[in-house]
């Protein structure tokens, strides 16, 4: 799982008002947009998954996902490239659908690159972990975000700290496709951890440093944190279980 920095300050918004600087209405209006956009992302991808699950050989298709060395390199790969287009779709100034096509193909790639580990989870941990790693997942991000309002305080300085967390966690997840270790369960907490600074970084981002009519492209980046620390929850469930 990767994560990338969706709130950069050269974005198509530019000449638009900072929510921060905006009334009251309009810091309103585009947080209830922000927040109702991620849980249909959230939703989406439960359907997405239900619908897979219930059609699709999924172990199969999970053999296939990390059957040979190299393929789960390729898989993140490919799931790197569309993060990035969804992303440039979901800031896109000019078209609406452009920008729900951007939030609707994450959520896609999201649901699909998922299928390996919850295909494990199911067979070897049992669909409950699946259930409390999700519940979890939700009750941290809620935990985070209420105190981001409650705080008030901006995150944005944890942007330098985020991006070399991330970078490193790519390389020690490359390293160990290529040289055949496996990541333990420290890189699984500190992933967690890397994962909560995100969802500090972005809601603050939401409060703070995105710019009135972003909330689509505010959404997928919460929902991209959320589901990076979804992912390594249930890892560590996993973990838990097996031992």
């Amino acid at each position: 799982m990767t994560q990338f920095d969706y709130s950069d300050a050269s974005n198509p918004y530019s000449s638009a008002a900072m929510v921060a600087d905006a009334p009251a209405e309009t810091r309103v209006d585009f947080i209830r947009k922000t927040y109702l956009h991620l849980a249909g992302a959230i939703l989406a991808f439960a359907g997405i998954e239900f619908v897979i699950f219930a059609t699709v050989d999924v172990e199969g298709l999970t053999k296939t996902m990390l059957g040979g060395q190299w393929s789960w390199l390729i898989v993140l790969g490919l799931f790197m490239v569309v993060s990035w287009v969804a992303n440039a779709w979901a800031q896109n100034s000019t078209s609406i659908a452009m920008q729900y096509a951007g939030l609707i193909l994450y959520v896609v790639a999201e649901a699909i690159i998922f299928v390996p580990l919850l295909f494990i989870a199911d067979k070897f941990a049992g669909g409950d972990v699946i259930a409390s790693a999700a519940l979890i997942t939700l009750f941290m991000f809620a935990a985070l975000t209420i105190f981001v309002f409650t705080t008030k305080i901006d995150f944005s300085f944890l942007r330098g700290v985020l991006m070399i967390g991330m970078f490193a966690a790519i390389g020690v997840i490359v390293a160990s496709i290529a040289i055949g270790f496996s990541l333990g369960m420290l890189f699984t907490c500190l992933m967690i951890a890397l994962a909560c600074g995100y969802i500090l970084y972005y809601t603050s981002n939401v409060m703070k440093h995105y710019r009135v009519g972003q909330h689509v492209a505010a959404s997928l980046a919460l929902f991209a944190a959320v589901a990076l620390l979804f992912w390594y929850v249930l890892r560590l469930l996993i973990s838990l279980n097996q031992d």
